[in-house]
């Protein structure tokens, strides 16, 4: 994992048009890394990336590798 800095406090947050009112995350970048946040809990903290790690997961969500798979019984 890498030491990632806190945002930039003139960060600007972005929500995707997908996630209606029911809220979501939020992402926002810089040269170097993505945060993410809790959108209906803005104040509760953050998760910092690499961007090397954020393209990285954004590749697994493409692969499918994050996907559920059916409960054994």
């Amino acid at each position: 994992m890498v030491d990632v800095p806190p945002p930039p406090n003139n960060a600007s947050w972005h929500r995707s048009s997908a996630s209606g009112d029911q809220g979501c995350v939020e992402t926002t970048r810089s040269v170097g890394h993505v945060w993410v946040r809790d959108s209906k809990n803005p104040a509760g903290g953050t998760l910092g990336f690499s961007r090397a790690e954020w393209t990285a997961f954004l590749i697994g969500v493409e692969r499918g590798e994050f996907d559920c798979l059916p409960e054994s019984t």
